[in-house]
């Protein structure tokens, strides 16, 4: 080693480290562990590795701060000026590998908060956790429970974090959501004369009392039986509807009808059936917002695509009244163009229930009839289908025949868009596929894991990380978060500016 450079106050600094990893070098060469097994040495090594990484890292905030120049006064986010200085201060982070000491400079003046510059220079968080392990926390808890996601970060990290403290990571993470994608997603036009396709559906989430619905406690006061057991049917979970919204681009796929009621055994296995993939998918969910407000939020990010309109629009939707309202309602608020289409696999479910009316439960009878009645609606023959299904409950004299009239009153009142003939004669998609994959993803496999009961924030937070890291912006949006973090802690009035 060069004498001179060991004499340096850089090497000092970064000594620690530098004595820790000779230090491993040494036990690795002991006798002590020629006869380990290769697992026991590879978490020595783990072990010790982190602590190195950590004196590296002290090393490192010690250089900076050591080069941190006083100052006469500074302003602080508000564009007051501190001129009291103090040296000496300092505070604590903890990093993926382990806890370090931030020493720096601190202004104040008379009821005035102190500002450090250090922290504005590194970008230091309001907590006491990293970027790393902020990171690390974003990832881990949207992917499966606040347990899991601090046990992984407790055992891979010489991080140590509590469940409250994850959450609230989350929630600080989630909060740049609706800005980012407002200037960041999609601000050209695609280049593409590909269908534009626009999809929605609704899904509950299991909420703590106080995070329900004003109409939902109301039913639950009215409705309360107290001291007794649940009627059968009866829900003992409360559930608040979460608006799931889906905007991707595809090609058109020309079918016929025949082709898609075609039984497994009717299908050429030499022959590779043709599906499109979705292209700039962008899925996203809200259980805050009403549902009206993530479809109109979908023509927004639809007209971001295609803002002359110069592509065909699609609406794949499963025909629930309000969701239909609202979707008429943003078209008009937009002067927007666009084939709506309800889910062809939403009207099966109808025809299913009907079967049952007529049939006992596993007739080969019902499936047969079932498949009938689709493939006259894929032809266009909907209105055929409800006045066959009438007659024939008519003439069976069926006492239990609700599911016959709901089915059939569902597809005259959708009747104009049932015109699933000239879908297919375009190569539109008839079914919402692309939403109920969001649904199962966004909401089932994390929100609704067994025992769960959901703060409004907690699950508005993990419903959009969740929909981010699928629609794929995860690293463009983290990116986007710590720039709008630094200016709320250090330069509120930019942000300000910003915003206006």
């Amino acid at each position: 080693m060069n004498t001179a450079y060991a004499n340096t106050l850089e090497f000092s600094l970064f000594s620690d480290a530098s004595l820790k990893f000779n230090s491993l070098i040494k036990t690795l060469g002991n006798e002590e562990l020629a006869n380990a097994e290769h697992g026991e040495v590879e978490q020595h090594i783990h072990h010790q590795g982190f602590e190195i990484l950590r004196c590296l890292f002290q090393g490192y905030l010690d250089k900076i701060s050591n080069e941190e120049v006083i100052q006469p006064s500074v302003l602080n986010i508000n564009n007051e000026k501190l001129s009291n200085r103090r040296k000496g201060s300092s505070r604590k982070l903890t990093t993926l590998f382990g806890e370090v000491t931030v020493s720096r400079i601190g202004y104040s003046s008379p009821a005035k908060k102190s500002f450090f510059p250090l922290d504005n220079q590194l970008n230091l968080a309001q907590r006491k956790f990293s970027d790393g392990v902020q990171h690390r926390v974003t990832v881990e808890a949207s992917k499966g429970s606040f347990d899991e996601a601090i046990e992984t970060i407790n055992e891979t990290t010489a991080a140590s974090i509590a469940k409250r403290q994850s959450l609230q990571i989350i929630q600080d993470t989630a909060k740049d959501f609706d800005a980012y994608y407002e200037q960041n997603r999609y601000s050209k036009e695609e280049d593409t004369t590909d269908l534009l396709v626009i999809s929605g559906d609704g899904k509950g989430i299991v909420m703590r009392p106080d995070s329900l619905r004003e109409c939902t406690k109301r039913k639950i006061l009215k409705g309360r039986k107290i001291g007794s057991r649940l009627s059968q049917g009866e829900k003992k979970d409360r559930k608040r509807m979460a608006q799931v919204a889906s905007v991707y681009t595809v090609l058109p796929h020309v079918r016929t009808a025949d082709s898609i009621m075609q039984s497994p055994t009717e299908k050429d296995e030499n022959i590779k059936q043709f599906k499109p993939v979705a292209r700039n998918k962008r899925v996203w969910a809200s259980v805050e917002k009403e549902a009206k407000e993530v479809i109109r939020e979908s023509f927004l990010e639809a007209l971001q695509r295609d803002p002359n309109q110069k592509r065909q629009w699609v609406v794949v939707v499963d025909g629930q009244t309000s969701q239909l309202i609202a979707i008429n309602k943003a078209m008009q608020e937009f002067n927007v163009k666009a084939t709506i289409i309800i889910d062809f696999i939403h009207v099966l479910e109808y025809l299913w229930s009907a079967a049952w009316c007529f049939f006992k439960k596993g007739a080969q009878e019902a499936e047969k009839w079932v498949a009938k009645q689709s493939l006259k609606i894929l032809r266009g023959k909907a209105a055929q289908v409800v006045k066959g299904m009438r007659i024939k409950a008519t003439k069976n004299k069926l006492k239990k025949r609700l599911s016959v009239d709901k089915c059939a009153k569902y597809l005259l009142k959708n009747k104009s868009r049932l015109a699933y003939d000239k879908a297919l004669e375009q190569g539109f998609p008839i079914a919402s596929g692309i939403i109920e994959g969001a649904c199962r993803h966004l909401i089932n496999d994390r929100l609704d894991i067994t025992g769960a009961r959901w703060s409004l924030d907690g699950a508005e937070a993990i419903l959009k990380l969740r929909s981010i890291r699928s629609s794929g912006d995860l690293d463009s949006y983290w990116t986007f978060h710590k720039k709008q973090e630094m200016l709320r802690n250090y330069c509120q009035n930019k942000l300000e500016n910003s915003l206006n």
